[in-house]
């Protein structure tokens, strides 16, 4: 019987289950979007393409690996590195001594330029070793002879390009200083890889890090298994580290696609940046799913009861009547959630696509759309429809058929006490959660956004109706003072109040989220913009174009141009620090130049202490206030990081400042981080005129330091530069916060019109009354208004109570909320309720009365 009823229900009233059909497929989507990114996120790999040949590749590990402690059990947490470790070159002799091995090939890149020779496609080079030649599938001499010092092989391409052969000189930018060489020959690089090969020992010298090696290709011996020779490999160099007391794991050998990694390590900053998305993001839309879902299944379900009243009326008992249930959602859930995982795997492609277009993901990683995340999302979606129907349907199916037919014709009353005392706790919770945030650490304060946002969403859909009741109550004079269907509408409104609060609550859903992501970063964005625009002193900015950077002497030459009062090269770089028992990120910058000169071209904001002693010693570091309270250090004190490459540093702090939005959180002495960079050249030079000197002559000056590919700007520019790439970094944020927006619009949408058509017996009962359709249509619109301005203000109170304690610690100031980006959310939101009322509201005014009821 139970299966029957859910087949009937189904086949003959489709229309009552619409509604709920949509809620699963908008979830099933999300859901499954995410699912697939996180998927990605673990498995994605790199087919290896320069160590295509090579069988066997030791590289570096490229993540710092730290155990903690969580209760009784040790744990270990990693952090990828911002640059590349790299291997000691003695390895190259450990390696080659394993038997087994027949080649070991030392593999090392380094950036050098030629650009101010002027020749086409000379701009960009990746300098390498001569051992290395050959390592890469097609690589080989042919033409001329090896290099010896002083000398270059050029790949046959950029020669071409260049109109160069063998026997002329080159003027080469390196790392360590520009140079003239002859070239010795050319070889055949891999297509669209332009390289330098120089002798084993100028490349180690000019490097930029020298002794230090990128990888070790391993060719096995003839007749030696890769798999054995690779066990053999790790065994040496365990035996190794453990004789120099030195950490194991720090060495890698990698085979299969594991290669391709080692060649590519910003695929393992990828798959960090797709596991937060799939993971960390995919958590929240997963639980925004499940509630939303949750109040939609109970508000049809709720608008079943006298359907159920009357079931119980000719002897269904209340265990029938769950069970009929049960089967609806076993019988909807799966198909609706199988037809979402479509527009989910759309959905799943082109954000996996806008990432790679970014740079975010690496362009040969493939998107994982295996089975595993459409089955988790189809499941998820019947359980909590399940779930959801069964919560729903117990008040309706405990109670006396009488008592259903009752409460199925005037709604159901007041809800208890536990709930009110359960939304309360909530909110609690959530103040709470945001009294935390504003007394503890900047990421610590970020991270707790989300709970207090969580918290008071199931607050609010808790304690909803008494939340419209309230809103009535205030509003209730001004709407009765607007003509008779506003105050229609105020009286529905009261009576109706739980109707009203699930309509509302998507609305709340929407601003509070929306609100939370767009605004917190348009919070950093300003605050970052005002940093740089009060903080930046220097008359003249110059950048490279297509270069890897600035020439290693620009520093020095631009000093002593006529007219320069002082000149600062920045090289942008990253830390990898420990605070309370997780790794972080830091963004820094090393000073290349005098570090008393910094104030001239900089206003950093400084507290305690002086940039300028950055210049007393290698292993000194200036920190911006939040990240120096993380730390919890002051100056004087030693800080412990990890260098881009993942050395181990413990600088002395010489300064604190306030601007480390607009400048970096970290600035270090140049010769502290220089080898221990993918590219050591300098990518910003500040430079500030003496007072009285034509700006026009020093520009044209700096210019002529290096002609090709510079850029030379003034402050304005410079700032507005700065203002264009923060907002290229806040793309993912907006991506994220558009999703859960239109997840939420759709869902609210759907629910409005849900509501409405559920009323067309007191609709056709207002028509009998006398009551003309336009009166109807204006009764509608005010309700309509009357949930967006409830959605609205209570959705921005929860977004300005987040985002309040988190930016006064953040940036020091309340949250900046554009003008632009508020009216866009707002009228959208009151758009939104407005259509999804009217057109429900015509079609079922288009039913005579009599026909209705």
């Amino acid at each position: 019987m139970t299966n029957g009823l859910a087949r009937a229900a189904v086949r003959f009233r489709p229309a009552s289950f619409a509604g709920t059909f949509l809620a699963l497929l908008f979830a099933s989507a999300v859901v499954t979007a995410c699912g697939v990114l996180l998927q990605t996120g673990l498995t994605a790999t790199v087919r290896p393409d320069r160590y295509a040949d090579a069988p066997i590749v030791v590289a570096a590990d490229q993540q710092v690996r730290m155990e903690v402690v969580h209760g009784k059990r040790p744990d270990t947490i990693s952090q990828t590195l911002p640059e590349r470790a790299r291997l000691d070159a003695s390895l190259t002799a450990v390696v080659a001594a394993v038997p087994g091995v027949g080649q070991a090939r030392p593999d090392s890149a380094f950036p050098v330029s030629a650009g101010r020779s002027g020749l086409p496609g000379l701009a960009g080079l990746t300098g390498r070793g001569w051992a290395a030649l050959g390592i890469a599938p097609g690589e080989r001499l042919t033409e001329g002879r090896a290099p010896a010092d002083g000398e270059l092989v050029l790949d046959a391409a950029s020669a071409r390009a260049a109109h160069l052969a063998p026997g002329a000189s080159l003027t080469v930018d390196t790392p360590v200083a520009t140079a003239s060489y002859r070239i010795s020959g050319l070889a055949e690089a891999q297509p669209g890889r332009a390289t330098a090969w120089f002798s084993d020992g100028t490349a180690d010298r000019i490097s930029g890090h020298p002794g230090r090696i990128d990888a070790l290709a391993v060719r096995p011996a003839p007749g030696t298994d890769p798999a054995a020779l690779a066990d053999a490999l790790r065994r040496a160099l365990d035996e190794k580290a453990r004789t120099e007391q030195a950490p194991a794991k720090e060495v890698q050998v990698t085979t299969g696609q594991q290669r391709g990694t080692v060649e590519q390590p910003a695929l393992l900053a990828a798959k960090d940046v797709l596991a937060g998305i799939g993971g960390s993001f995919g958590g929240t839309a997963t639980m925004v799913a499940v509630f939303v879902l949750a109040g939609t299944i109970a508000l049809a379900t709720g608008q079943r009861a006298r359907e159920f009243a009357l079931l119980r009326t000719i002897g269904a008992t209340p265990r029938q009547i769950r069970r009929s249930i049960a089967a609806e959602a076993v019988l909807i859930a799966p198909v609706a959630a199988a037809i979402g995982v479509l527009p989910g795997l759309a959905l799943a492609r082109w954000w996996f696509g806008e990432l790679v277009t970014r740079g975010a993901v690496p362009a040969g990683v493939s998107l994982d759309t295996g089975p595993l995340p459409l089955l988790v999302s189809v499941a998820a979606c019947t359980a909590t429809a399940l779930a959801a129907g069964l919560v729903a349907a117990r008040h309706s199916s405990r109670l006396r058929p009488t008592q259903a037919l009752g409460e199925a014709e005037t709604g159901p009353g007041t809800p208890g006490p536990v709930r009110a005392v359960i939304g309360a706790l909530f909110t609690a919770g959530a103040v709470a959660l945001a009294v935390a945030a504003a007394n503890v650490a900047g990421a610590t304060a970020a991270n707790l956004a989300l709970g207090v946002v969580l918290c008071f969403l199931v607050a609010v859909g808790l304690l909803g109706p008494w939340l419209v009741r309230g809103a009535v109550g205030l509003v209730g004079v001004l709407l009765r003072a607007a003509g008779a269907s506003a105050s229609l509408a105020a009286d529905n409104a009261r009576a109706s109040s739980r109707r009203l609060a699930s309509a509302a609550v998507p609305i709340v859903m929407v601003t509070a989220f929306c609100g939370t992501l767009l605004f917190l970063q348009s919070s950093l964005d300003h605050a970052a913009s005002v940093q740089v625009r009060e903080g930046l002193k220097a008359d003249r900015v110059v950048t490279a174009g297509a270069a890897p950077g600035l020439p290693a002497d620009m520093v020095g030459r631009a000093t002593g141009l006529p007219g320069v009062e002082a000149a600062i090269g920045l090289l942008p770089t990253g830390l990898v620090y420990s605070s309370s028992g997780a790794l972080g990120t830091a963004n820094a910058q090393a000073v290349d130049g005098d570090p008393a000169a910094v104030a001239k071209v900089l206003d950093l904001g400084v507290t305690s202490g002086s940039p300028a002693d950055l210049a007393r010693a290698v292993d000194t570091i200036a920190l911006d206030d939040l990240l120096a309270e993380s730390l919890h250090v002051k100056v004087g004190q030693r800080a412990a990081f990890w260098l881009g490459d993942g050395t181990r540093v413990e600088p002395t702090v010489v300064a604190i400042y306030r601007r480390g939005l607009g400048f970096g959180q970290a600035l270090l002495p140049r010769a502290a981080v220089v080898a221990h960079t993918d590219s050591p050249y300098s990518t910003r030079l500040l430079v500030a005129q003496t007072s009285g000197t034509d700006g026009t002559a020093v520009s044209k000056a700096l210019s002529g330091l290096a002609p090709a590919g510079l850029s030379v700007t003034g402050r304005q520019d410079y700032a507005a530069q700065a203002d264009q790439d923060r907002e290229l970094n806040g793309w993912a944020n907006k991506v994220m916060a558009g999703v859960l927006a239109g997840f939420a619009a759709l869902t609210a949408a759907n629910t409005l019109v849900m509501t409405v058509l559920d009323r067309r017996r007191e609709i056709a009962l207002l028509r009998l009354a006398g009551s003309t359709r336009r009166q109807v249509r204006s009764m509608l619109r005010w309700e309509a208004l009357l949930i967006a301005a409830i959605g609205l203000v209570t959705g921005a109170a929860i977004a300005w109570t987040t985002l309040t304690p988190i930016t006064r610690v953040l940036t020091s100031a309340a949250p900046h909320v554009p003008l632009t980006s508020a009216l866009l959310l707002g009228g959208a939101a009151t758009l939104l309720c407005l259509a999804a009322t009217a057109l429900p509201g015509r079609a079922l005014l288009r039913t005579r009365p009599t026909t209705a009821l």
